[in-house]
């Protein structure tokens, strides 16, 4: 019975304050009956608001200061870093990738005093950029794994700012190596962007790696010239030339036997930024040469017999 009792007066309680509560209504009838009462409610509340904002412009005039202040030191601070790393035996591109790594850490730590001086706590900005970090990562997921791409190349350093690189179908001189991607500026002096994840992942042939390459050229001769007088006039060429290392060996040699014409390969060395220089001036000059020596360079023919058919 006592809980019944409860019950009820609980429940008379709360239509009682349902009822004290002013409705839209009571609102619009105080407006029509009392308007001097209503527009004082309004103007104190943006008086209130304007008091507010006076209050605070002195810390939004400080978080502006510091915020511009802090861009310049940043700038400062960046260029002073990159003149320093490049004093150094860094590698430059290691040198521009943390950088750029450092550049935006102190932005970041720029943003969290700026808003901390607005009045926000830093816990708050803490757990906003920590949140706003792994939403970002989700949705980033590849992005993400370009960035740890660029930090895996920085550590392996299969190639360096300069390096003429292969990689995924593409080919060209290495220019600039950011958090996302690695540019290449191929010999047509067209700009590749290639993502990290990607070059981490693929094959990388980096034809500047070594001091030294390798010239390999593929000539063909007629099966009526003589192949030593051939080997020497090649070899003859070959020595002649000035960017041609001759601490290493050349060989002129015979490969194959072709359906019409013998195949020679000609090996020999030189300097890696030489490479191309030595590939088509040996060529040009063993051409030259045949034709001052009655080589005979041949080409693809069809020999046809026919033969007399008595009717």
């Amino acid at each position: 019975m006592n809980l019944l009792l409860m019950l009820g007066e609980a429940a008379d309680s709360v239509d009682s304050e349902v009822t004290s509560q002013p409705t839209l209504n009571d609102a619009i009838h105080d407006l029509v009956e009392k308007p001097e009462t209503t527009l004082n409610a309004i103007s104190e509340f943006f008086t209130s608001l304007w008091n507010s904002f006076l209050s605070a412009i002195p810390s939004i005039i400080l978080a502006i200061v510091v915020l511009i202040v802090g861009i310049i030191l940043t700038k400062l601070c960046v260029k002073l870093m990159s003149k320093g790393l490049s004093k150094t035996k860094l590698e430059l591109t290691v040198v521009k990738f943390t950088t750029q790594i450092t550049k935006i850490v102190l932005y970041v730590l720029l943003l969290t005093v700026v808003l901390s001086l607005l009045g926000i706590p830093s816990t708050s900005i803490i757990t906003v950029i920590g949140t706003a970090g792994v939403a970002i990562g989700l949705a980033l997921q590849d992005s993400l794994s370009n960035v740890a791409g660029g930090f895996i190349l920085m550590l392996t350093k299969p190639f360096k700012i300069g390096d003429y690189i292969v990689t995924n179908g593409v080919e060209g001189f290495v220019s600039h190596v950011s958090i996302l991607h690695t540019r290449l500026d191929s010999i047509t002096n067209q700009a590749i962007f290639v993502p990290n994840g990607l070059a981490v992942n693929a094959t990388i042939i980096n034809n500047s790696g070594n001091d030294t390459r390798r010239v390999d050229l593929s000539i063909s001769i007629s099966y009526n010239d003589d192949f030593y007088k051939v080997q020497k006039i090649i070899t003859d060429v070959i020595k002649a030339h000035e960017l041609v290392d001759k601490t290493k060996p050349i060989d002129v040699r015979m490969i194959s036997h072709g359906e019409s014409a013998i195949i020679i390969t000609a090996r020999s060395w030189c300097k890696s930024g030489d490479y191309w220089t030595v590939y088509f001036d040996l060529t040009e000059q063993i051409r030259s040469a045949f034709i001052e020596n009655n080589i005979e360079i041949p080409f693809n023919q069809l020999d046809v017999h026919i033969d007399n058919i008595s009717k």
